[in-house]
């Protein structure tokens, strides 16, 4: 896998430098940051002829900077049921095709912290160079765990003490006003198709976040974004 532009790669030299394989850097760039973090981290660079970068960058925008690195290391989903507390928030997606969306989410929940993602090996987009780029670094800080099917990682997250709870355009709960105990799972729908109905048989709470404005729909990462904010929020309240 490669990483593409400057913020991904210092992230990923400052967080987890050795997973990365191999760093190029093009000549004529400034980009002393990063070779910086790189003698630092020791991890030597190759300076690459502007020619030479456009062959390995493609289409791709880089700000001059390319690091080849391993395969993205999936949480298994055990392992994230069985972290002491304060326990993270799961937030399971069902259905998210698109990478760019897929990098948001994982951008917030790596700002926000006490986020952890769920992702089914089916239907679902994988964390992939695209998704890595959006994410801008967010990968060395939020777990994700990649798992055969969603209704089972409901089964497990319930029998580990997890209240699963699930975002809706119908819900019952508005998200400002809702009570829900912790620790807590929420399950996002796909733009198009919404929760599944086998999913939606082991929702205990469904939330629909307020839209006083035109009566359109949020994007799934705009809406996970801030469904996990309100989360947080009220997790750090006094």
């Amino acid at each position: 896998m490669r990483l593409y532009g400057k913020r991904p790669v210092l992230e990923r030299l400052r967080a987890a430098p050795k997973t990365i394989r191999a760093l190029y850097l093009k000549q004529g760039t400034d980009n002393p940051d990063v070779a910086r973090a790189a003698k630092a981290a020791r991890i030597s660079f190759n300076s690459v002829s502007k020619p030479e970068f456009y062959k390995l960058a493609g289409e791709v925008h880089t700000q001059g900077v390319i690091a080849e690195v391993a395969e993205f290391h999936y949480t298994p989903l055990e392992e994230l049921l069985k972290k002491p507390e304060p326990r993270p928030c799961l937030f399971l997606l069902d259905r998210i095709t698109d990478p760019q969306n897929l990098g948001s989410i994982l951008r917030t929940a790596a700002c926000l912290g006490g986020v952890a993602l769920v992702l089914p090996k089916h239907e679902s987009v994988d964390v992939n160079e695209t998704v890595l780029r959006v994410a801008c670094g967010g990968e060395n800080f939020a777990p994700v765990a990649l798992v055969t099917n969603l209704v089972r990682a409901c089964e497990l997250a319930a029998q580990a003490g997890y209240w699963i709870a699930g975002a809706t355009a119908e819900g019952k709960e508005p998200l400002h006003t809702a009570d829900w105990p912790t620790p807590l799972a929420v399950v996002i729908g796909s733009e198009g198709g919404g929760i599944r109905p086998g999913l939606e048989k082991h929702l205990e709470l469904t939330l629909k976040i307020p839209m006083p404005g035109a009566a359109l729909s949020f994007n799934v990462a705009t809406a996970t974004a801030i469904i996990a904010y309100e989360i947080t929020r009220r997790r750090l309240a006094p």
